[in-house]
């Protein structure tokens, strides 16, 4: 995959970015949200051989601003049964000084455009976490409906509850930023 609109570029990862995949995997202050206030302690070599297993039902992606990578999405195929295909996403802007700056809509959109426009998926899925608000806003800007809110049903890795709150979206409720 390789998609931009102005000067954001969506890009399939290489292993060439599996250093800088680990460096923000393994920085606490990136991965707090996902439940690795530690990091992860992926080595680069783990995450190059998960980036060599990417295929079009899995993949790991690369946002970049202005040809410089500010974080990462990916999706993977969640269901595919008839009538039934249902991808799972996520998103992270890593470089801190990007944030807050309505990148994630529109790099959002690029990829829910491709899943649904190229890929032909039915339904695209995800989960945040429920103290995550500056997300859930935009989701819910995109067209996510709220599914259902888990409270206290997993603990990140200091052993701290954590809850989270599950969404879907539907081409017909889709609202593209990129158009």
């Amino acid at each position: 995959m390789f998609i931009q609109y102005k000067n954001l570029t969506l890009r399939n990862a290489t292993i060439q970015d599996a250093k800088l995949l680990s460096s923000w995997w393994n920085d606490g202050a990136v991965m707090a949200h996902a439940g690795f206030p530690n990091g992860t302690g992926q080595t680069v070599s783990e995450i190059a051989e998960r980036i060599q297993k990417d295929t079009n039902d899995n993949r790991r992606l690369i946002i970049e601003h202005s040809h410089k990578p500010i974080g990462e999405m990916n999706y993977r195929t969640y269901s595919n049964q008839e009538n039934a295909k249902i991808a799972e996403i996520g998103i992270k802007i890593c470089v801190f000084s990007e944030q807050e700056k309505g990148y994630g809509k529109i790099v959002l959109s690029m990829l829910i455009s491709f899943l649904f426009h190229d890929l032909e998926y039915q339904k695209i899925i995800l989960d945040t976490n429920l103290n995550n608000k500056r997300a859930q806003h935009v989701y819910e800007e995109l067209g996510f409906k709220k599914l259902q809110v888990h409270i206290n049903s997993w603990k990140n890795q200091l052993g701290e509850l954590q809850s989270s709150v599950d969404y879907e979206l539907i081409p017909e409720d889709f609202v593209n930023f990129t158009k």
